[in-house]
């Protein structure tokens, strides 16, 4: 299954051009994609008004849904951030870091456009599309 970051999913609402954006659609036609709690809050917290935002929802609900943040990942996150520090990597978003662990843990891959993600690719084993 495919967790797609907030990051993308901003993108394409504003109908940008960018690689991940062009891997999501791709996504889009052919496989499930996985809507995490907290990416969803990321998205609709970004949105102008509760209009937009009721239709935005009413979206990505239509996909798999998942609770990204129960106590095993937010222990391992923990762990997770204390290792990326002890070689030199602080990632900036906590939420971030919720992610990309439960994405490890879970193994699910991350379609993302985020820099704090590429030292849980390379030093976790994250994978991404």
């Amino acid at each position: 299954m495919i967790l797609v970051d907030s990051s993308v999913w901003i993108d394409y609402l504003r109908n940008r051009t960018t690689a991940a954006v062009a891997k999501l659609e791709t996504v889009l036609r052919v496989g499930p994609l996985l809507v995490g709690d907290l990416v969803l809050c990321e998205v609709l917290q970004g949105l102008h008004d509760d209009a937009e935002a009721q239709r935005v929802e009413s979206v990505l609900r239509g996909f798999e849904m998942a609770s990204l943040c129960e106590p095993e990942i937010a222990i391992s996150a923990a762990a997770n951030y204390r290792f990326l520090r002890t070689r030199g990597v602080t990632i900036r978003q906590t939420i971030d870091l919720i992610i990309g662990t439960f994405c490890i843990e879970r193994g699910h891959a991350l379609l993302h456009s985020d820099r704090d993600f590429e030292p849980m690719e390379r030093l976790l084993g994250l994978q991404t599309v």
